[in-house]
């Protein structure tokens, strides 16, 4: 039987995670998660991820449930999750130092003209990706499968139905988390089940939903690594008109979520829907588009050391700045303002 979580301590706050995919990007969030741990005063009830964002969620969770198993506890089990997160993606970074920065896999050197004509079971038809090999060093998926530490959920695009599945508990798998970031044009589809699946971000990015029903937590901080508005000018290259097409399809989903629970905080706010019955989400945001967004969309296949680095160097400036502004808002309030960007604007129409 599995042991239950360590109790909270009574100067820390609970709450969710939700992180987005995002390539080498998610980087960045290590880097968030690093100031977390260190700081420790945020407990983490469940983590919510999608591509890189699972794998981030996958390690986290299954260092703390070692830690815990191995008797470490408060700073010394947040640190043991440290060091997991940076031998993770050390090692990501050492096979991309390895290939003198050509990103992972090798295949993508040839960028999206590439994939316009020969598809993944051509060009890598054993199916090799490094990744696999690193996940299944770094995490023993069935300790994961029945840990009680951190409720983990990881998102995949099932290609029959077209609908985001998420994958948890006993089903938590290393095929899920790659299957989770399959990009159909790298990779061959990832078949569990007799289902195949692709990337998780045309469905969720993340899947916000498991954190609501799944867990008890209102509040639930988004690491968000794509970002949602960009400068776009007339005469774009086909390149940076294809990066734009990407982060706007990846954010879709994720953007719907925060629509509907605006939309259910404003209900229960004017007394139209009971509170014993749907819950207030308290939404905080730690956001990495501003600052990723100097990289461009191509660098999320860069896999170098230094570059990895860099990126988890933003991420923790970052997580320590939100630390500061916004930790007493936890389980008070929510700190993601009010964005327009994420509504649907509709102009009136003009008098006639």
């Amino acid at each position: 039987m599995a042991e239950s979580a360590a109790p909270r301590s009574a100067t820390s706050k609970s709450a969710n995670l939700a992180l987005q995919g995002g390539g080498s990007h998610g980087a960045f969030t290590w880097g968030v998660l690093d100031a977390l741990l260190e700081d420790g005063r945020v407990e983490f009830e469940g983590a919510s991820g999608t591509s890189a964002g699972a794998m981030n969620a996958v390690v986290l969770a299954h260092a703390l449930a070692r830690a815990h198993a191995d008797g470490l506890r408060g700073p010394d089990q947040r640190a043991a999750a440290r060091s997991a997160l940076a031998r993770f993606w050390d090692g990501v970074g050492l096979m991309g130092t390895f290939m003198a920065g050509v990103p992972l896999p090798a295949a993508q050197a040839f960028g999206a003209w590439f994939g316009q004509w020969f598809s993944p079971y051509q060009t890598n038809p054993l199916g090799l990706n490094p990744l696999r090999t690193l996940l299944q060093r770094e995490v023993d998926f069935e300790l994961l499968a029945h840990q009680r530490q951190m409720k983990v959920f990881v998102t995949a695009t099932n290609i029959r139905t077209g609908r985001g599945e998420v994958f948890s508990g006993k089903q938590l798998s290393c095929s899920a988390v790659m299957a989770s970031a399959c990009l159909p044009t790298l990779f061959q589809a990832v078949e569990i089940d007799g289902e195949h699946y692709w990337d998780g971000g045309y469905s969720g990015n993340p899947a916000i939903y498991p954190l609501i029903y799944e867990t008890d937590c209102a509040d639930m901080i988004l690491v968000q690594i794509n970002p949602i508005e960009s400068g776009f000018k007339p005469g774009a290259s086909a390149t940076e008109i294809a990066e734009r097409v990407n982060e706007i399809t990846f954010n879709a989903p994720l953007l719907a979520e925060m629509r509907a629970i605006d939309f259910v905080a404003r209900l229960l706010a004017e007394g139209k829907l009971d509170d014993a019955r749907y819950k207030n989400v308290l939404l905080h945001r730690v956001d990495g588009g501003a600052a990723l967004a100097e990289f461009g969309a191509t660098s999320k296949a860069r896999a170098d050391a230094a570059f990895l680095r860099r990126l988890f160097d933003l991420g923790r400036a970052a997580g320590v700045s939100w630390l500061a502004e916004h930790f007493q808002d936890l389980g008070v309030r929510s700190s993601v303002e009010k964005v327009r960007h994420t509504h649907a604007q509709v102009k009136p129409a003009s008098a006639s």
